[in-house]
């Protein structure tokens, strides 16, 4: 049954899947723009009035996450710009989680966000509010943010504060297991060093805080998930709800940069550091190209991640109730991903085309390859403790078309 399926880590995946397509095409939009400008332009502006329809899809162990994301983003006024955003995730779990405690599983996950920009000489203010919803999970979140120029437009400085609101339940019950409140702080500085180079540097600490209800044991933990330990009566792995503690804080520091080269082209890349006071350290790197060629644009990366585990965690403890907190969670384990990709745009309207001022065509690709050190395969056969080690391959594709008016 559904309910006895211990869902562990799919709720993440479709959050992170959604956070990286999002993060993907703000980054290679930036980069096109920059391109097509020829120059690195820097003015604080509105964004631009637009429309995207995109599809999304990943697919890898076990998981299928899909669906459509519909954004339209219009000036209100000379000065201030309003957008809407509506998102779906279809999940599909046949997950090593989801089949070591249960069965397969179907539901959706839907997210809408809308938002305004409001522009003042050379500061931009921004607000929004999302709004995520599944059947045993809410969320809401509001998004403030500031960013101001100065150093004649050379240098921008960008704050940011994002407080979410989750309610935790469980299928088929009509009371909340738990409340999370999420508090995200951000600083950012964007740095014009010379025609061609722009660097950036990013800083952010997140502070979960769980409060359990109803006489629950769930705090930050997902409720259908167990840890597992050695059962000396079966010799086999025994699986008990896992613990967590009630709070996490975590720091985040990235360095960004963008190179443009002389024949239009660019080089971008980012190096990444996070910890938090669970144990997990983590640190990741990203490059990329992006090469013009006619109306079309062409976008390389490659991405590395690595993971060191979680204090709380083990793939398999001593014994049951071993210590206060026990996780088997594999998105605390130690591990290591890498992931290459490209995405291919054709510009058309470039002119104009009636009310369009002009449109794109985009087509994007992914492939993921995790690799888990200490995160052990269960279906896989063998003596308990010494299964093989999990690892699985995920490919990501979105296709999207804008329209500029």
């Amino acid at each position: 049954m559904k309910q006895c399926a211990v869902r562990q880590g799919d709720q993440a995946v479709a959050v992170a899947v959604t956070r990286l397509l999002r993060s993907t095409l703000a980054i290679t939009i930036a980069a096109w723009l920059a391109i097509l400008a020829g120059q690195a332009v820097h003015a604080t502006v509105l964004p631009e009035e637009r429309a995207d329809i995109l599809y999304h899809e990943f697919s890898g162990g076990g998981v299928t996450i899909s669906g459509p994301s519909i954004l339209v983003r219009k000036n209100a006024t000379t000065n201030t710009s309003v957008f809407y955003n509506y998102y779906i995730d279809h999940v599909s779990s046949a997950s090593l989680d989801v089949l070591t405690g249960g069965s397969p599983y179907v539901e959706n996950r839907t997210e809408q966000s809308a938002g305004v920009d409001y522009l003042h000489g050379k500061t931009k203010l921004g607000m929004s509010y999302t709004n995520s919803v599944e059947n045993d999970y809410k969320a809401g979140t509001l998004n403030l943010k500031v960013s101001q120029d100065f150093f004649g437009d050379l240098s921008t400085l960008t704050l940011g504060y994002t407080n979410g609101k989750d309610s935790v339940s469980r299928r088929g019950l009509s009371y909340d297991l738990s409340k999370i409140d999420r508090q995200n702080y951000r600083v950012g500085l964007s740095q014009i060093l010379s025609k061609n180079l722009v660097m950036g540097f990013n800083w952010e600490t997140i502070t979960d805080d769980a409060t359990s209800l109803n006489g629950s044991t769930v705090t930050l933990n997902n409720p259908y998930r167990s840890y597992s330990y050695f059962d000396t009566a079966t010799g086999n792995r025994g699986f008990a709800p896992e613990k967590y503690p009630n709070t996490r804080t975590s720091n985040a520091l990235a360095i960004t940069g963008s190179y443009y080269l002389s024949y239009r082209a660019a080089l971008h890349g980012e190096i990444k550091y996070y910890q938090d006071s669970w144990g997990v350290t983590a640190s990741m790197y990203k490059i990329g190209y992006t090469y013009p060629m006619g109306n079309w644009i062409f976008d390389f990366r490659s991405r590395w991640y690595s993971q060191d585990k979680a204090n709380f965690y083990s793939d398999m403890f001593d014994f049951q109730d071993q210590y206060a907190f026990m996780a088997r969670d594999r998105e605390l384990a130690t591990f290591d991903d890498v992931t290459v990709g490209m995405s291919a745009s054709f510009e058309f309207a470039k002119n104009g085309w009636g009310w369009i001022n002009k449109g794109s065509v985009n087509l994007s690709w992914d492939h993921i390859e995790f690799n888990y050190k200490d995160y052990r395969n269960t279906l896989a056969g063998g003596t308990a403790g010494t299964e093989p080690l999990y690892n699985y391959g995920a490919n990501i594709y979105q296709f999207f078309v804008s329209i500029w008016y």
